[in-house]
């Protein structure tokens, strides 16, 4: 079968050199039982690819299972992929078996496969080499025959550099790479798929067929379209629906395409932002160190008003952020308001200055073991050693103040 019975039988349209290759790959690899990786931007048509892979094998007659990892959670992927025994973690009342189990003899499509835990990474790379796996909850070891195929939209060697995807199983499935074009790579494909989506939509809905003019085919072939396929086929049946005039012109057409500067965007871009999004360490890490400069800055002001003599006239002209903040630390409603108290010496009178207590620069602890210390012994010290009003203070129960001032070793 060559590449253009190939595209009859699956329905795939276009003449791309890049399609094409994608196409002929899919082909030759087909008959083995190699593990491919088909990478692409999402609604790119990877799943097409994985049937027809399965198609053209010899397991065309097993069972093929299309499982999205990235919409499984993390707690169940496990039960899912390689099942599970009655009485293994709550709610399994009874013994299921996973789709490994399920499709033996078969093909499984793993689509977002980067999305997998660590974990369950393990597991995946344990059957690509054996054949083996265990279901949860049981120490048998179980058999399986079935072939694997994998797909992406992120760079999945990059989340290797990062530690969130295993390197010997990124070559375990990365025996046969398959990349699928981005439709803004096939430029010339973009208008005879919207000719076939209209046409198909024109037929379900019973409506007048689509006609574009020439301005709106060079608005539809210069647009970016980072939705792919999948976001052409859903604009061109919204036209069939919602357009009154068939012959569609570019300013018709724009109303129906994103603009691409940015104005639909849910929210601002930053340009400098990293690719990866920013962890939960990242964002604590922040936090504590600008904490840490505040604290640095405030004590360099206290510092200021005490060689000034408590005149801070000057001192509030130049720092009022500081100032306030000061206020506002003093203020908190969880601990009684103190006043702030300067006592000012009486005019014509030297001021005694007791240098032993000039205020020190000290780099500040961000330890946890060490805050958590000091607030134990804070909560303890004002409720006067009575560790019932205490725990309630801190938000925990009484046996696990008692459990902390064991392992911190407070008396």
């Amino acid at each position: 079968m060559d590449v253009q019975d190939i595209k009859n039988r699956f329905g795939i349209i276009g003449g791309s050199p890049l399609l094409n290759r994608a196409i002929d790959i899919a082909r030759q690899v087909a008959p083995t039982d190699m593990s491919v990786l088909i990478t692409g931007e999402s609604g790119s048509g990877k799943e097409v690819f994985s049937h027809i892979i399965h198609q053209m094998s010899a397991r065309k007659h097993g069972t093929f299972i299309a499982v999205n990892c990235g919409a499984i959670p993390e707690g169940t992927i496990d039960s899912e992929l390689f099942g599970h025994e009655k009485g293994s973690f709550t709610g399994a009342h009874e013994a299921r078996k996973g789709y490994f189990e399920v499709a033996n003899g078969g093909t499984i499509f793993l689509d977002e496969v980067a999305e997998l835990p660590l974990g369950t990474q393990a597991r995946l790379l344990r059957i690509l080499e054996s054949g083996e796996y265990l279901r949860v909850g049981s120490s048998k070891v179980q058999k399986t025959d079935v072939r694997i195929i994998a797909a992406t939209n992120v760079d999945v060697y990059n989340r290797v550099k990062n530690g969130k995807f295993r390197e010997d199983l990124y070559y375990r499935l990365n025996t046969v790479p398959l990349r699928i074009p981005a439709l803004h790579e096939r430029k010339e494909d973009i208008y005879l798929l919207f000719r076939k989506f209209s046409a198909d939509f024109s037929d379900k809905y019973r409506s007048p067929g689509i006609q574009l003019e020439p301005d709106a085919i060079q608005v539809l072939s210069n647009y970016s379209w980072p939705g792919n396929v999948r976001q052409l086929k859903n604009i061109a049946e919204q036209i069939c629906v919602l357009e009154k005039d068939r012959n569609v012109t570019a300013a018709a057409l724009m109303n129906y395409i994103p603009n691409e500067n940015g104005a639909n965007l849910p929210m601002a871009i930053n340009g400098n932002q990293n690719k990866e999004d920013f962890t939960e360490r990242d964002i604590l890490y922040k936090v504590l160190f600008d904490m840490k400069k505040d604290m640095v800055d405030l004590k360099k002001l206290v510092a200021e008003i005490i060689q000034s003599g408590g005149n801070t006239a000057h001192i509030m002209e130049d720092n009022p952020h500081y100032i306030n903040q000061l206020y506002q630390e003093i203020d908190r409603p969880k601990y009684e308001p103190q006043a702030l108290t300067i006592n000012k010496p009486a005019p014509n009178t030297p001021m005694e200055y007791n240098y032993a207590h000039e205020a020190e620069e000290v780099e500040e602890s961000l330890s946890l073991v060490d805050k958590e210390s000091d607030l134990i012994k804070k909560a303890l010290k004002k409720h006067k050693g009575k560790r019932k009003f205490a725990a309630q203070e801190l938000g925990i129960s009484e046996r696990t103040l008692y459990r902390k001032i064991k392992e911190l070793n407070l008396n």
